[in-house]
Order: C-alpha cells, then structure tokens, then sequence
C-alpha cells in the first residue's frame, strides 16, 4: 500500500512537470527530420584467383550455415528463332554431368540436406558449414562438366510447352510479353520471348555452344556468405574453382532501346475478358548504383511504389475504386532501364483508368512534390533499406554489385545521407527526365469490344492489334450468307452423330483418366435420361471429389463437405446431362450470336459468342467449317473482382456406335493444363437411380 503511494506520487510530479512546459512548444509546425541515421553494413573481402575468378566473402558466425555462388557478367543474349535455349541451358546444368545423372546429383544434395541450383548466369548452393566440401564437389561438377542428356531435354521441352499453353489465356503473362515485345523491340534480347515453335526448335548443341561460349571464370564472380573464414573461403575456392578454364566471352552491343516520339496504343484481345490489364511502359536511360537511381526510386514510390499512399492507388482505388491495386516500377539497368505503371481494370472503365495514369503522370512533370509526402516516401524507403541489413545476403549483394558496376565502396554505407538529401526539386527534375506521360507505350489487354474506346490516347488516331503472341492481329471474316447460329449448331450436332441416333441414348457412362500438374487421376462421367449426371474424380481408387446434378439441384462433394451449386454452375450441370444441349440453348437462357470466321492453325472455324440472359458472354466457341465440330471454347468466369479465362481445346474425338464424343482434350485454366482421355464410352447401360441422389 505505501509503495503504490510512492509510486503515484512520483507518477504525478513527472505529469505537473510536463504540464510545466506546455507553450514552449510550437505544436503546429511538423518537427523538422532528424539527420539520416549512420548505417554499419557489415564488411567483406575480396580476392581473385589466377583464372581471373573474383570472389567475394562475406563472413557471419550466427548459424552453422554456408552458400555459395557463381555469377557470369556478360550482355544478353539475342536468340531469334531459336528463343528459350539459353534459359533451357541454365536450367539443364543440373540435370547431369559427364560424372553424375541427375538422379545421382539430387541423392547427393538431399543427403546433406544442401540447396543446388543453376540458371543462364547463375550456379548456387548452400548447406551446413559442415558439408560444404561435398556440396562444393557436386557444384564444381554441374558447373564444370554438364552434359546436357537429350532426355532431359525432352522432359524441360515439354513442361515448357504446357506453361506456354497455359500462357495464351492467362492476360497478366500475355500483357508482359506485348510489353517487353513493344518496348525493346523483337531485336533486342529483352524483347523476345519464347514460342511454341521457338522451343521446339531448340537442339542440344544449341546448348552446348551457349555454355562452350559463357561460363568462364573470367566474367564470373564467387560470392561466398556464412559461417567461413576468409582463408578457409580461398582454399575452397582454389580447389574446387581454380581448375576452371579462362577464355573469351564476345561483348554484344545491341541498338539501345527508346521511348516513341509519341504515345502508341497497342490491344490483344481476349475473347469474354471482363477486365482490362492495362500497362503503360517505355525504355529509359538508367544505370544502376546512381544519385539518379536512388532518386528516382524516391520518385516511384511517390506515383505508385509499394504502399496505400502512393498516388496511383490513392487515385484508382481509394477514390475511383477502379481496380484492386494499381502500381508502378522504375528500374535501373545496366543496359536498358524501364518505366511500367498498370492495373487489371473493368471493361467499362478502360479509358476512364488510363485517362488517369496519364494525368498522374503528367502531373509529376508539373508540380512540386509536398515537402511531407517526400518525407514519408524517405521514412518508408529508410525503415525498408535497414530492415534489409539484416539478411547477410544483402551485404554479399551489396558487395557483389560494387564490384560489376565499379561503385564507390562507401556507395551503401552513405545511401541513407544520399535518400536524405533529394528534395522536391530533385523529383521535378527527375520526372521530366523519366515520366513520359507523351511518349509511351499503352498496351491492353482484354475484349476487343474496349478497342475502341482507346484510339484517343493514340497520336496516330489508331489503335495497334495485336495477337497474344505479339503476331499482326487478323480480324474475323463475315460470315456467309444465310449461315446463322442455328446452322452452325445444327451442323454440330449432325457431326456428332445426328438427332436421331442421340434421340435413342437413354443413358451413358463415360470413363477416362485426367493428368493435373503430373497427378494421374480417374474420371467417371454418368449420365440418365438427358436429365441428371454425375461426375466422379477418383486417385488410386479414392475419390476425391463428386459432382451430382439429380435433375433439380446440383451439388459438389469433396473430403467430406457438400457445397449446392447455383447459377453459372448450376446451369453447366443441367447441360451435361442434355445429350443435345446445343439444340436447347435458349431453355437454358443461351443466346448464340455468330461474330465469323476465324483462322486457327490453317484452318477454319465459325465463331459463336454464347450469351447468357443478362447479355454476358458465357463463352466463345469454335466449330470446324468442314465437319461442323466444335474445335475450342473459350470461357470467362468472374468471382471477388477478378477475371479468369479457361480454354479447352478438344484434340481428338473417339466414335463408340456411331456417336463422336471427345476423346482427348486440353483445358488451360488459371496457370494450370489439364489433360483429359476418354477410354470407354457405354451407351444405354444400366444406371441406379441411386448414383444421382445428393445426400
């Protein structure tokens, strides 16, 4: 009791105390900011070997844990027809050598518990202090002596394939390549990409010859970070690195890329896209490790860096409510830099969103910056470098990058006091420098129907389309006279066997395999009397999921929970079960809408735009001219704001009695291939109710 007396008392002097010097202080002034605090980065050595090697350690005792890495210095490369080699090269490096396979390799580095990993410019691992002798045998091996085994190429062959396939629906990967593609320009190493045909194309020796050509230890550099002491670090290196061959690796000057003389608007579209990804970008003049790169990353954060304060989402979201996020990024490179500001925005509000861009841009070239949004970009950007010092792979990186761009070595160690001293003059400069609210590239991605909304942002007048593939966009043809939906449908139906042959099913099992992200999983179809169905998705005999339609209700189960379906769900269920759906479409609220032919791999395919009761595409569809079936559909779903496109592409149809049913196909959705065969097909067998009971 006395104690808390005390205690209260001495609580009240120091309150009677602050109370004392109310008025002293101007409270309607923001306290000027301190000086940039002094940043202690943790030191480093560096050492070169004989073969021109140059390696960097950077020692931190905390953990018993050790990495290593080799990083080339050398131009890019442009690989033309050929597009994809020198990442396959990079990647393939650990998939064997003239001493290991690669199953030897990944028993190796699993055993120790270690990391390895390579790519066109990179060879790394890390692992316990204590196994770095056998991870550094393993790792001089993959770097030394790959051997490229074809059937490892293969392999990388085909998973490329897939994840381009996946490419061509996804807007977000299509708006990156039209960008690269617009701004650097197909001859330009950063403006190529890879192709379906680029890939197949690429050959071992193709490989080999990159390899042959780049990895020498004399544009390399070994970044050694952990628990090492330095002259533990150069006997490692001696021996396991000092046996690599030096030799010349060919400077390449490529045509430095520039913003247009004026702004170009460049559209893919994407059929039933219900979003806009918008992407205003240019190529700029901006070298790494420079007084112009800290301040225009000070500059970035103010338009549209990380962080709800930056203009860019304070104006699109906050008070547009445009789209979720809107962002931008200035980067500094050693051959060409870029400027990039986007958003997925609504359809109806395309134009409206780039008016915006545009206008925050052009007002960073206008005005001054307010003294206490500067202040709060330097906080932010001071409390992101200082958390970043505490990663020991931040200092090898620091260190590394002194070294390549030949930086002054206290450039880290004054970077605060140099963040500090930009002010609202320096942006205004560097914004006319760098904002080129007239001289850009508008690319978008999304329905054609939001082309022509655009062409006002085009000095030209014109809006420039273009494939997903960055290929001239070719347009539609007419359609013939007297060809209407109902034809086309009809002809599908006819193709796969005619009404009076589907008139006679009463019911239909259907069994087949699906492959997802290399699972193999079974698939049972079931269907009774055109009115209810069931789908079953089974792995090794379990089943793992089940969708039930029981001619009213539809419903899907899996582990255990039941979620009812409705709408466009709902709606897909009721239509499986109709052998003859297409000849149903306007029971089920369909609209087809014939929009003409269109030109796919040589041939041609009449295009139907399904609508539904509120007029929004369902899907677009594509139906062979000569044998009326249908090719490809193409689907666009909305949920929580954001758009997902889904193609399935039927590849082959298998014929059971006369009756054409898909029999492998090809689904493209949401980053992911799915591979589905039919393998039986049984007409008018017997089905208990019982299979289509939702419980």
């Amino acid at each position: 009791m006395k104690t808390y007396k005390i205690y209260t008392a001495a609580f009240l002097m120091m309150v009677l105390a602050a109370c004392s010097n109310v008025g002293k202080l101007d409270r309607s002034k923001v306290p000027a900011p301190g000086p940039a605090p002094a940043i202690q980065i943790g030191q480093y050595q560096t050492f070169e070997l004989s073969n021109g090697l140059k390696v960097i350690v950077v020692e931190n005792h905390k953990l018993p844990r050790v990495s290593y890495r080799i990083t080339l210095d050398t131009d890019p490369v442009l690989e033309g027809s050929k597009a994809g080699y020198v990442a396959m090269a990079g990647d393939l490096m650990r998939n064997g050598t003239s001493n290991r396979t690669k199953s030897q390799i990944d028993e190796t580095i699993d055993f120790i518990g270690a990391d390895l990993s390579t790519s066109a410019t990179t060879v790394g691992g890390s692992c316990l202090s204590k196994h770095s002798s056998e991870l550094l045998d393993v790792m001089s091996d993959v770097l030394l002596n790959p051997s490229f085994p074809e059937a490892e190429i293969e392999k990388y062959r085909k998973q490329t394939l897939s994840g381009l396939a996946s490419q061509k629906t996804d807007p977000n990967a299509i708006s990156g390549i039209i960008g690269n593609l617009v701004k650097y320009g197909k001859n330009h190493p950063y403006g190529e990409s890879e192709t379906e045909e680029s890939v197949k194309a690429i050959v071992r020796d193709d490989l080999v010859n990159y390899y042959n050509s780049t990895f020498k230890p004399n544009v390399a550099y070994l970044t050694i970070i952990g628990d090492i002491t330095p002259e533990v670090a150069k006997a490692h290196a001696e021996k396991y690195f000092g046996g690599w061959k030096r030799g010349n690796v060919n400077a390449v000057n490529h045509k430095t890329p520039s913003a247009p003389v004026a702004n170009e608007v460049v559209f893919v579209p994407v059929p039933g896209a219900v979003q806009s990804v918008i992407d205003i970008t240019y190529a700029i003049d901006l070298k790494p490790g420079t007084q112009e790169a800290i301040t225009a990353g000070v500059l970035n954060n103010v338009l549209g860096g990380s962080g709800f304060q930056a203009r860019l989402m304070q104006n699109l979201r906050e008070d547009k409510a445009y789209t979720y996020g809107a962002y931008s990024s200035i980067s500094s490179d050693e051959f060409v830099g870029e400027f990039s500001a986007g958003a997925s925005v609504r359809n109806e509000v395309t134009d409206s969103s780039v008016t915006e861009f545009l206008f925050e841009m052009d007002r960073l070239t206008k005005e001054l910056v307010a003294d206490s949004t500067l202040q709060i970009v330097k906080n932010i950007m001071t409390g992101s470098f200082a958390r970043s010092l505490e990663s020991p792979q931040t200092i090898a990186n620091f260190a590394l990058n002194i070294e390549r761009y030949k930086l002054p070595k206290d450039y880290y160690q004054t970077y605060l006091q140099k963040l500090n001293a930009v002010t609202a003059e320096d942006l205004l400069a560097a914004a006319k420098r760098y904002i080129k609210p007239s001289n850009c590239y508008i690319t978008v991605v999304g329905n054609k129907d939001v082309a022509a909304s655009l062409d006002k942002f085009a000095a030209s007048g014109k809006v420039t389309m273009l494939n997903p593939d960055g290929t001239p966009y070719t347009d539609l043809e007419p359609m013939p006279s007297g060809m209407t939906p109902q034809i086309i449908l009809n002809n599908y139906i006819s193709g796969i066997g005619g009404t009076e042959r589907l008139g006679k099913i009463t019911s239909f099992e259907q069994t087949g395999s699906m492959s997802v992200q290399g699972m193999s999983l079974g698939m049972t179809l079931k269907g009774k009397g055109n009115k209810k169905f069931s789908m079953s998705v089974t792995m090794a005999g379990t089943e793992l999921q089940k969708v039930i339609f029981d001619g009213e209700k539809a419903a899907m189960m899996a582990m255990g929970q039941k979620q009812e379906m409705e709408g466009a769900e709902l709606l897909q269920a009721k239509m499986q079960a109709d052998m003859m759906a297409e000849l149903h479409y306007t029971e089920y609220g369909i609209t087809p809408e014939a929009k003409g032919i269109a030109t796919l791999n040589g041939n041609k395919y009449y295009v139907l735009e399904l609508k539904d009761k509120d007029g929004k595409t369902t899907s677009t569809d594509y139906f062979d001219v000569k044998t009326g079936l249908r090719y490809k559909s193409v689907s666009v779903s909305e949920a929580d704001g954001q758009s997902m496109t889904s193609e399935t592409i039927i590849e082959e149809y298998l014929t059971v009695d006369g009756i054409k049913v898909p029999g492998k196909v090809k689904q493209i959705a949401g980053g992911q291939n799915i591979d589905m065969t039919t393998t039986t097909v049984v007409w008018n067998g017997k089905i208990d109710d019982a299979e289509f009971v939702i419980k």
